[in-house]
């Protein structure tokens, strides 16, 4: 199997433009991004709209690719980034035999060993589309639990199948919580099929993409991760981020 790690990085966003370029001791988070993800794919590349980010990328090394702007989400600009860095015939030969991580642009902590768990979830040859989660546990409050920013996950531990993904709170069959950490690797066949399908009004209501992969029949595997996340959503979000590195980094 092989696998590539593919980095979407948008330089809009509306709670913090330019967020990828934002510098977390000396370093830029995309950097931080691609320097994680490195460590356990040998294959990473970044997907930008913004020539800002192309040349920063650049700037350290690093493999990326301009996409277009008018991406509705992150899942079609990977697929994008795929067809550029393959031939037609290349994917023909190979797509069943490939899975792409999509790791997102504003975790600059990601974990080596929380992608690896997600590339574990194919060594189950039916796996189509793989994604991470992480249990609540008693340290986290309950307004934690019931913020709407933090998409909750529901899944069956037998089969390790996701059941359903909401901003509202739901849980599994034995009464535990678990956080959706937003990162998805997917066989790069059912990429293809998955960024065609139109919205779905769950997801439209919700505003989490993986609810059209479910209506649409498609199955989530999902690998449990400890680790918490920084992701970066806004200017206060990134100060913290410091505070974290300068005590753990």
């Amino acid at each position: 199997m092989k696998y590539i790690g593919i980095i979407p990085a948008r330089y809009g966003s509306t709670r913090f433009p330019g967020k990828p370029l934002a510098e977390i001791c000396n370093r830029t988070v995309i950097h931080r991004v691609y320097a994680q993800a490195s460590k356990a794919l040998d294959t990473v590349v970044v997907a930008t709209d913004d020539e800002r980010i192309y040349d920063a990328v650049e700037s350290f090394d690093g493999k990326v690719v301009m996409t277009r702007a008018d991406h509705k989400c992150g899942t079609d600009r990977c697929l994008e980034a795929y067809e550029a860095i393959t031939t037609p015939s290349w994917r023909a030969q190979n797509d069943a035999d490939t899975v792409i991580i999509n790791i997102q642009g504003d975790e600059p902590f990601i974990q080596p060993e929380q992608i690896e768990t997600l590339m574990a979830c194919f060594e189950a040859p039916d796996t189509q589309i793989a994604t991470l989660v992480r249990p609540f546990t008693d340290k986290d409050s309950q307004e934690a639990l019931e913020n709407v920013n933090t998409p909750k996950v529901a899944w069956d531990k037998t089969t390790g199948i996701a059941q359903n993904f909401s901003r509202k709170v739901i849980a599994c069959a034995d009464g535990s919580h678990y956080r959706h950490i937003g990162i998805y690797a997917y066989r790069a066949d059912v990429l293809a099929e998955i960024t065609k399908l139109a919205q779905s009004p769950r997801e439209i209501e919700e505003r989490l993409e993986q609810l059209r992969w479910l209506e649409n029949g498609y199955t989530i595997r999902v690998g449990v991760t400890d680790r918490e996340t920084i992701g970066i959503d806004t200017p206060e979000d990134l100060e913290k981020a410091i505070e974290w590195y300068k005590y753990n980094g």
